[in-house]
């Protein structure tokens, strides 16, 4: 009877230690660490050309998403490194790890979901179309606490996020 009563407790043990770990601050987690890695260092962005979200004419990108990402690396104590290019190479620069997030007037609709996580939609605009558009950032797969991260920020910040 003493080994089993010993038996629950250590059962019992070993799941509370578990379900504890499972809540430590590395969850959700991020396989190649990029919240981690950011936050203190530097935040790689690719931006693609796409007024009023991002003007990447200038040394400097502009626009309102260009805001956003700004306010984001300051939250995390992050510089930030631009890199302007069109949506193809950006996606493939967020598979290789050679940028970290990408802006410029990306929507969910975006053919690229399946190559990138995408934030929850933080405002509506119009398409070229009249359609209403639901605003997104993307990020690498996987790398679900950066991901959370922003979304957290982006609901916290941005006049048009939805809790």
């Amino acid at each position: 009877m003493r080994l089993t009563r010993r038996g629950v407790i250590v059962a019992a043990l070993v799941t509370v230690l578990t379900l504890t770990g499972c809540t430590s601050s590395g969850y959700p987690a991020d396989p190649e660490g990029t919240l981690d890695e950011v936050s203190g260092g530097t935040l790689s962005v690719g931006v693609v050309h796409h007024p009023p979200y991002v003007d990447a004419t200038g040394a400097e990108p502009s626009g309102s998403e260009v805001d956003l990402v700004r306010a984001f690396a300051e939250q995390i104590d992050a510089d930030i490194a631009w890199t302007a290019s069109g949506e193809e190479a950006l996606m493939t620069g967020l598979e290789s790890g050679a940028v970290d997030l990408v802006a410029g007037g990306l929507t969910d609709q975006t053919p690229w979901s399946s190559k990138a996580s995408l934030t929850r939609s933080y405002a509506e605009d119009t398409g070229p179309d009249g359609s209403t558009v639901q605003l997104v950032l993307a990020v690498p797969l996987g790398e679900n606490q950066l991901l959370g991260e922003l979304e957290r920020f982006l609901d916290e910040h941005h006049e048009g996020a939805r809790p």
